[in-house]
């Protein structure tokens, strides 16, 4: 559909207005919105993520190519809510509590969104409290918790030492992420994952909402 391969060159752009264009143009000529983001947004995001992992696309291409995506998420979600089509999971993120810094927070969120997770995003200094409310009221199947600085690193320690107190750590997986983060400290901290960059943030989503998903069958 012509529509869909303008959708994808239009994230891609990080063109929002053409996005939402030929968003609007396939759903006119009938298109189901869930095809929209499995052959739209979903491939024309991956994309961006491979071009930043190899080096061709920087922070500001991701960032204009994640306010596309928004763009059209605006125009589609109440029609998905509509036909009843349950999202790939469903994930909160929140930078820890002391860190103002949103940009790779941001870009892990646009990323999921198109990847097909529910996303509900705390914003920054989110308090370990705030984390442990979400999981009780949103029952996510995955948490994200992300820090800049390295003075605010020990925000995600306390965050998942309030989940254990509360009650409520084994029910959602925990993935951190950051620039001076690491896969040692993520283990050290007793996280399930830890992800250097946006794309790499989406696989490992998947990888742990099938996780969570095989547990609870068990």
């Amino acid at each position: 559909m012509a529509e869909f391969e303008a959708l994808r060159d239009a994230v891609l752009r990080g063109d929002a207005a053409a996005a939402a264009a030929a968003a609007r143009e396939a759903l006119r000529a009938g298109a189901e919105p869930i095809r929209l983001v499995s052959e739209g947004i979903s491939p024309a995001m991956s994309e961006v993520g491979r071009l930043f992992e190899e080096g061709e696309y920087f922070v500001p291409e991701l960032l204009i190519a994640a306010r596309a995506t928004k763009e059209v998420f605006e125009i589609l979600r109440p029609l998905l809510a509509q036909t009843g089509v349950k999202p790939v999971g469903r994930v909160v993120l929140g930078t820890v509590r002391g860190d103002l810094h949103d940009i790779g927070k941001n870009l892990v969120a646009a990323l999921l969104e198109g990847g097909g997770f529910e996303v509900s995003d705390l914003g920054v200094d989110v308090a370990p409290e705030r984390f442990v409310a979400a999981v009780r009221e949103q029952q996510p199947q995955l948490l994200g918790l992300s820090a800049l600085l390295t003075t605010t690193l020990p925000g995600m320690k306390t965050t998942l030492e309030a989940l254990r107190s509360a009650g409520v750590r084994e029910q959602v997986k925990v993935m951190i992420g950051g620039a001076p983060v690491t896969e040692s400290y993520a283990r050290a901290i007793g996280a399930d994952g830890f992800a250097d960059n946006a794309a790499a943030a989406v696989d490992l989503a998947r990888r742990l909402v099938g996780a969570a998903a095989a547990s609870r069958q068990e």
